[in-house]
């Protein structure tokens, strides 16, 4: 068997529609719903089971040798308006970060925002910390992507796409990210992240 340089073998990439046991049950219902409304989602998206202590980006792109900016991290953004709590979940490349106190903020049209505490971010969206994704989020969240996430051309899996969590830390999903740009109710933004 050949392994990665970091010793652990290599990712082996799955239908992910098929394997709802390797994603949070909210991650595989809305993946399976769009799907059914978007034919190139059951073939395009992809899981693989993975170290869930290597779940965090850097740990994950050393032990599996992948591209930093082949993955993207998925953060919980909140601030509040005329008493209004207003949550998004900011999609953005692992080698960027988003950029909170001047994009999220005006988009989310707040004075403040900030990371949701990790108890809440975790409780609210039913994932594990780690493995947060822009898949199978609450109603009420809107799902904000960096353009350059859907420009993502990095080759996971044999194909171009960007790795992000699947909502659980023992496994991760592969897609297109012109295919995440298309989520539904995802909004794709320019200059949401910085370097």
């Amino acid at each position: 068997m050949t392994t990665t340089p970091a010793g652990h073998p290599p990712l082996h990439w799955l239908r992910a529609v098929d394997h709802p046991e390797l994603m949070a049950t909210g991650t595989h219902a809305a993946l399976s719903g769009w799907a059914a409304v978007d034919p190139d989602v059951a073939d395009a998206v992809a899981v693989a089971r993975i170290d869930p202590a290597l779940a965090d980006t850097a740990a994950l792109t050393a032990a599996y040798d992948l591209a930093p900016d082949a993955s993207a991290n998925c953060v919980v953004v909140s601030g509040r308006r005329a008493g209004e709590e207003r949550i998004a979940a900011v999609v953005v490349l692992a080698t960027t970060r988003a950029d909170v106190n001047t994009a999220v903020k005006r988009l989310l049209d707040v004075r403040k925002a900030s990371f949701l505490p990790t108890d809440r971010a975790t409780a609210e969206s039913a994932m594990e910390y780690g493995g947060i994704t822009p898949v199978g989020l609450p109603d009420g969240w809107r799902v904000l992507i960096d353009a350059r996430v859907v420009a993502a051309g990095g080759v996971t899996g044999g194909h171009p796409a960007v790795v992000v969590g699947s909502g659980i830390r023992g496994s991760k999903l592969s897609l297109p990210g012109a295919l995440l740009g298309r989520l539904p109710g995802a909004e794709v933004v320019e200059g949401l992240a910085v370097e």
